[in-house]
């Protein structure tokens, strides 16, 4: 967690978490699946696996077809992570983001601060490659994604980057001692 002490965050401590399933007859025992999924998937499942329509304003997809060990080729390629209870008791700032297989990009958006993490060479997370222009492409096209996103799931929230005044108050330089 990052030396936090919450899951709110967007890193992978808090973000990935294990799917175990179990389908005698449908899922292959001991299979592994890399696809991305989000817990907005798990309504969609129950109602497919039980036979049911998903209604249409639904935002998730049925996990079915990966159970099944199928590889749909319309399958997503990136999701979307948007925390905004903000100030509260944990003081886990505003964010939002997007993660690919492997690329991740988070903006603390009152704060006006990016951060860049490719997962495959920085799996923990400890370097912060948003301004490394070696990746300036991938960061780009990961705030496109972003902006994509957002509009697809309807998230209208106010994104407004906070006053010098407040940021000082919550993000003060550390005090020389």
């Amino acid at each position: 967690d990052h030396g936090w002490f919450d899951k709110r965050w967007m890193y992978e401590e808090s973000l990935k978490m294990p799917l175990i399933v179990r389908w005698p007859g449908m899922t292959k025992p001991g299979t592994t699946d890399e696809h991305l999924v989000q817990n907005l998937d798990y309504a969609e499942t129950f109602l497919d696996m039980a036979g049911l329509s998903v209604p249409s304003d639904m935002q998730g997809r049925s996990l079915v077809p990966l159970l099944k060990g199928e590889n749909p080729a319309d399958w997503r390629k990136s999701i979307y992570y948007h925390y905004f209870e903000y100030p509260a008791v944990h003081m886990v700032a505003r964010h939002n983001g997007v993660r690919t297989d492997r690329y991740k990009l988070i903006h603390f958006y009152q704060f006006g601060e990016w951060e860049f993490y490719d997962l495959e060479k920085d799996p923990d997370e400890i370097q912060n490659e948003y301004s490394n222009p070696d990746y300036a492409d991938v960061v780009r096209s990961l705030k496109s994604e972003l902006e994509t996103l957002r509009k697809q799931y309807g998230d209208d929230s106010d994104l407004a980057e906070m006053s010098a005044e407040w940021k000082l108050q919550y993000r003060q330089p550390e005090q020389e001692q």
